[in-house]
């Protein structure tokens, strides 16, 4: 019996599904396997522990595998594509396909048809199929250049809005609450620590933006409304290179689907973004259900390359 491996390596954590031709069998998580993310020795150990478990849970050598799909960020990073080849490769049999996280999102919502992913989590990203097939994206570029309205972008951006703030003479409790997430002394302190190299990880302070502006804080409010502002902007390019590949006088923008635990789990930015969509768009499909990556890595390890 052919068996299916399908993977979406996020930025902190990594979801595995072993499937058969007909059903799911098992799913596993476990920490990031991306090595921009974490070390070797911490990807390789995240790694073992997600096949030990398939292989525990249902009995299934993971040599014995047909197919495996894994969708990640950076997948035109050779750091990253580079490692997850040569380790897949000696503990996973079969034929290995590595795809960009937005592509399996995108194809867990639309199987192949026309339609617009918009991911935003640790990072972002978006993709877009037209119906001629020919898939176009924009964004994700990396936390430096892009990945607008990520974890990563809404806890950088609201220590930038907190400073801009303070020349403002706006009240914020976000530099207060950053200087106690991070445990540092003073404000010169967290101007140090946010201006360190390598830079911090500001992702683990989105979640507290989030409390922030749910308890009425202005500056965080605006944060949040800006992630799905510009990652509205970006949904829109895409649907004008979709409207472009199609040569359709008569255009219908593709629906919409969203992934990742930003547009899943923070209402504020998938409220500012479907507004956005909405009033360029008014006859534009936004579906309710947040997209489940695996379900699309899944459906290219069963249908192929």
């Amino acid at each position: 019996m052919p068996y299916f491996l399908a993977v979406d390596a996020g930025g902190t954590k990594t979801d595995f599904a072993l499937a058969d031709e007909t059903q799911e069998l098992v799913r596993v998580r476990t920490g990031a396997i991306q090595r921009q993310r974490v070390n070797e020795e911490t990807a390789r150990q995240n790694l073992s522990e997600a096949l030990h478990q398939l292989e525990i849970s249902t009995g299934v050598a993971m040599r014995s595998v047909t197919r495996c799909c894994i969708g990640t960020s950076g997948d035109s990073v050779p750091l990253i594509t580079a490692w997850l080849r040569q380790s897949f490769s000696t503990s996973v049999g079969g034929e290995l396909l590595l795809l960009s996280d937005v592509e399996i999102a995108l194809d867990a919502c639309f199987h192949g048809e026309r339609g617009v992913l918009i991911l935003a989590g640790t990072g972002s990203n978006l993709a877009g199929r037209a119906a001629t097939g020919k898939i176009v994206t924009a964004g994700g570029w990396g936390p430096n250049l892009a990945d607008q309205g990520s974890g990563q972008f809404i806890g950088l951006e609201s220590l930038r809005r907190g400073f801009l703030a303070l020349d403002e003479e706006r009240e914020t409790t976000l530099l207060d609450r950053a200087r106690k997430h991070w445990k540092l002394s003073s404000l010169n302190a967290l101007i140090e620590f946010a201006n360190s190299n390598p830079a911090p990880n500001f992702t683990t302070f989105a979640p507290i933006v989030v409390a922030a502006a749910e308890e009425g804080d202005r500056v965080a409010q605006e944060v949040l409304e800006k992630a799905g502002r510009d990652l509205a902007y970006l949904a829109a390019l895409v649907i004008a290179r979709v409207r472009k590949l199609e040569s359709d006088p008569v255009f219908a923008p593709p629906p919409i689907a969203v992934a990742g635990s930003i547009l899943g789990k923070v209402a504020p930015v998938r409220a500012a973004l479907t507004e956005s969509l909405s009033s360029a768009y008014p006859e534009i499909q936004i579906l309710d259900a947040p997209a489940d990556p695996v379900l699309g890595a899944l459906w290219r390890a069963r249908k192929g390359a």
